[in-house]
């Protein structure tokens, strides 16, 4: 067994969910810690998303019929999945990976170790809230923004044969060992939860015990809690390089300068992460999977999150607004806004819901989700020991973020490993 030095001082490169999470957990572990993100905290997946921390769909991305969809989606830009015709070599190296995972016995496989994480991915939230880990410690800097419980989460179908598919899926997670606890809802049952959805929806499912975050307050209450640890967070660093330098690290910008020196880098850039961490042994194609989001203020709020399967729409109430959020788009972490994706979604949705102004809609957002073609992340050290990274959750990384950070930072610092983290190899 290697035994590796712990480090006083970590730079974690990225201000996103896994980043700050990571900082927030060294933090516990008596680590001083330097968040250094490119533009502003959270500003990338983290802020837009639909925020759950739904455990029963937390699932992998490569389910067998997502291949065949997607290859139909392939031609139509206003699908929910949308894969442009392409000679770009990293996404063709990512589709075929990910076309050899979207086998019954590959996702079965994966399942297992995301069976294993959703039993006890919302316990790194609580300890987050608490302000302290499981392992003791005073409490000091909780995160002030509260998880939500969503009583319950409800998923709409415009028939029940639609819902058959999402039924599918649950029936896979208890075969694998995971727990669903959901009931079967009528129209009319889904619409005493939720008014504002129409007779489109004809079939529902409710889904128990899941819960659901604000995300930009929740990214803003964890900052502001790593600051108030003594942790320091620089935006606006462009980081281009990161370099062993003798027994530590040196942290390089767009110019070749150095920002920082540390004793330990952690790169959480997510969809970027492979620009840097290929160099360390990192093989895994790290594919920006581009969402879209937008907020509209109905006529009478929602109180539930609700998800449409079919659409592969995602709605969150978060107080004053409703976050409507859908589409993965396999481009370009960084290619420009496309309006079509919005329309998409709302052409998705428009029949499901009454009274929203569709046109009167604000903080039109995209970003970019780092996917990985077997879909499971990257945690834990790289070919260079003083290097490591915590990314590749894909849809996933709000919900497996701050699991993310407690299993690095005990990694880190010498603590007790979950095993499940044997699955998340970033040399694999």
């Amino acid at each position: 067994m290697t035994v590796h030095a712990i480090p006083d001082h970590v730079a974690v490169v990225g201000g996103g969910m896994s980043g700050l999470a990571t900082a927030w957990y060294l933090q516990e572990r008596g680590v001083t810690v330097t968040v250094l993100e490119r533009t502003e905290v959270a500003a990338g997946s983290s802020w837009g998303n639909a925020g759950w921390l739904a455990p029963a769909l937390t699932l992998p991305l490569s389910e067998p019929s997502v291949l065949t969809y997607g290859l139909k989606a392939m031609l139509d830009p206003m699908s929910p999945l949308y894969v442009p015709l392409t000679m770009d070599r990293q996404l063709l190296r990512f589709l075929t990976g990910f076309a050899r995972h979207c086998t019954p016995g590959k996702w079965r496989e994966a399942m297992a170790a995301f069976t294993e994480v959703n039993e006890v991915g919302l316990e790194a939230y609580d300890e987050l809230q608490a302000g302290h880990s499981d392992e003791g410690g005073t409490p000091h800097g909780a995160v002030e923004e509260p998880t939500r419980p969503a009583q319950p989460f409800l998923a709409a179908f415009a028939s029940t044969r639609d819902r058959q598919g999402l039924v599918h899926e649950f029936d896979g997670v208890q075969r694998a060992g995971g727990k669903v606890d959901y009931e079967m809802l009528t129209g009319d049952q889904v619409r005493a939860f939720e008014p504002t959805l129409t007779e489109g929806v004809t079939a529902g499912v409710a889904i128990h015990g899941q819960r659901y975050i604000n995300p930009p307050r929740y990214m803003a209450s964890l900052a502001e809690s790593v600051r108030a640890r003594g942790g320091t967070i620089v935006e606006g660093i462009d980081v281009s390089d990161v370099r062993r330098a003798g027994q530590g690290v040196e942290v390089r910008d767009g110019g070749g300068q150095v920002v920082l020196r540390a004793d330990h880098a952690v790169l959480a850039t997510g969809a970027w992460l492979g620009g840097i961490a290929s160099r360390f042994g990192v093989r895994q194609v790290v594919q920006a999977g581009r969402g879209y989001s937008f907020t509209v203020v109905p006529e009478r709020m929602p109180t539930h999150p609700i998800y449409f399967p079919t659409q592969r729409v995602a709605c969150t109430p978060l107080g004053d607004r409703f976050r409507v959020a859908g589409m993965m788009e396999f481009r370009d972490a960084d290619a420009p806004f496309d309006p079509r994706r919005i329309r998409a979604i709302i052409g998705a949705v428009r029949s499901m819901y009454r009274g929203i102004d569709w046109e009167d809609r604000e903080e039109e957002w995209v970003g970019s989700r780092p996917c990985t073609p077997d879909g499971l992340p990257l945690i834990g050290r790289t070919r260079d020991e003083r290097i490591s990274v915590a990314g590749g959750h894909g849809m996933w990384g709000v919900a497996l973020g701050p699991l993310t950070g407690k299993m690095l930072a005990a990694e880190l610092t010498g603590g007790h490993v979950p095993a499940v983290m044997r699955h998340f190899d970033p040399l694999r």
